[in-house]
């Protein structure tokens, strides 16, 4: 999108729902919004209804009084062995794994995203989860009764031990990352919906996809506005469209936030070069 045009309503809305509480949040609806970016005229309320259908179906499944682990037992085998869904190994940096529309339509996706799907899911039919941000991996887990069980929907809904969570670590990390407790607790809302958006950053980034990548700072800055790293990153991919006013604006606002940034001296360089480059224009 043109930085100068008119915003989306998409944005707009997204800008609505990550400004609440984070137990208002709706984890779904919101992660469609992202996909909005991708797909302007995203269906919304049609694959709500499809995961609303899922949630209804699964909860039909689930005899009452079912202990938690006869629960991801039912939910894995109407997921994994009925739905087909399944983790996209393959083509892991598609940034088509990012979208839950796709996820939905093509029945594969990323740890974050097929989570996403769990999660949505099992809590329609009644059964709480929340996600867990892994160092290089998502998962999700039950709390009940003072018993965590940690699942992997990447892998089928794996049902995971603490060392069991330490080698999907080590897959990314080569032993280099040890798993501490903290890192099994339950991630809000907005943390996952920040972690969505990092994924996608990152693989636009990779890409040189510049104005792709523009759109998903926008909107991590909606979720996180106080991530002084990503108005930088703002900033740049401003400077490589050409934007000199407004990226200008973002490094100053960079640079006073964090006056002793280690990049601090470059960053000024460019600067003066989009001031510079901006008189001229105007």
């Amino acid at each position: 999108m043109d930085p100068g045009s008119v915003e989306p309503r998409s944005r707009s809305l997204f800008s609505d729902i990550v400004g609440r509480p984070d137990d208002a949040v709706d984890l779904a609806e919101a992660s469609l919004l992202i996909a909005c970016e991708e797909y302007p005229g995203l269906d919304l309320p049609s694959y709500l209804s499809r995961l609303d259908a899922m949630g209804e179906h699964l909860r039909s499944r689930v005899p009452p009084g079912s202990a938690p682990d006869e629960v991801i037992a039912i939910v894995n085998r109407f997921l994994f062995e009925e739905e087909g869904f399944h983790g996209n190994a393959r083509d892991y940096y598609n940034p088509r794994n990012s979208f839950l529309n796709d996820v939905l339509d093509r029945r594969t996706g990323i740890p974050i995203t097929l989570s996403t799907v769990y999660m949505e899911v099992a809590t329609r039919a009644g059964f709480s989860l929340v996600g867990v941000g892994l160092p290089g991996h998502f998962i999700v887990k039950a709390a009940i009764d003072g018993r965590e069980i940690l699942v992997d929907p990447f892998n089928r809904g794996a049902v995971l031990s603490a060392g069991e969570c330490q080698k999907r670590v080590d897959r990314v990390f080569k032993g280099r990352v040890k798993v501490e407790q903290r890192m099994l607790a339950g991630c809000s809302r907005k943390e996952i919906l920040a972690r969505m958006l990092h994924n996608l950053k990152l693989i636009y980034a990779r890409s040189h996809d510049l104005g792709r990548t523009l759109g998903v700072l926008e909107l991590l800055l909606r979720v996180q506005p106080d991530s002084v790293e990503d108005v930088r990153d703002r900033g740049l991919v401003y400077a490589g469209l050409d934007c000199y006013g407004l990226a200008a604006r973002d490094l100053e606002e960079y640079l006073a936030r964090v006056p002793g940034a280690s990049e601090a001296a470059e960053l000024r360089d460019t600067i003066a070069q989009m001031r510079h480059r901006a008189s001229r224009v105007n």
